[in-house]
């Protein structure tokens, strides 16, 4: 798998370019992120690659950042996002925008970005939440510790986003009532991921 290109750069586009590899032209899928820093044509550049197999093509996926395909590759781990997808949520929004939409279960934020719903949404706090903290700089640590001492959710909140999140991925509404109810009974200093997580392992058990 290629997963590092380094050449000329032949052409660029906001959402690809053409890399000179050795006499070989390598067209990849960039996101707006990329597009936005990349030099201008002749210039040698290096990109980090995310190789895409299907049966009927290789699709290249470059990142002007280590850290902008780590995050990619963890996004399209969820169902409902693929490479393509991925490459839209990048452009729609930096890397710090989507790591702290994701760890502040901030579902508006995500379901701005087109071709992400409510349930996609969910499903990226879910999976996604405790990953997040790797790639997370010090300056949004910040910000998200800030965020955290303004806005406390009360239960009643917390219940009500627990609720729609369980009954978005597909359960019975009585059955995440009492799932939910069952994981504030549990007490300690609750979130909305902490009651999904309580409720998820008690619906596996069901």
């Amino acid at each position: 798998m290629i997963a590092h290109l380094s050449g000329t750069l032949l052409a660029k586009q906001a959402t690809s370019v053409i890399l000179d590899v050795g006499g070989v032209g390598y067209e990849v899928t960039i996101p707006v992120s990329t597009f936005y820093d990349m030099e201008e044509a002749g210039a040698q550049i290096q990109l980090r690659i995310y190789t895409h197999v299907r049966e009927d093509a290789l699709q290249l996926f470059g990142f002007k950042t280590a850290r902008e395909r780590e995050l990619f590759m963890l996004l399209i781990l969820v169902s409902g996002i693929g490479p393509k997808s991925g490459i839209a949520m990048l452009s729609g929004m930096s890397a710090d925008e989507i790591i702290n939409a994701i760890r502040t279960n901030n579902l508006a934020r995500l379901t701005s970005i087109p071709g992400v719903g409510r349930k996609t949404a969910e499903r990226l706090v879910i999976e996604l939440r405790d990953k997040m903290a790797a790639l997370t700089s010090p300056a949004l640590e910040e910000e998200i510790a800030a965020q955290a001492a303004r806005a406390p959710q009360s239960d009643d909140a917390l219940r009500e986003d627990a609720l729609s999140a369980l009954v978005n991925l597909g359960y019975q509404r009585a059955m995440a009532e009492k799932a939910v109810t069952q994981a504030m009974a549990e007490g300690g200093g609750l979130s909305v991921e902490l009651l999904l997580r309580r409720s998820l392992r008690t619906l596996s058990k069901g």
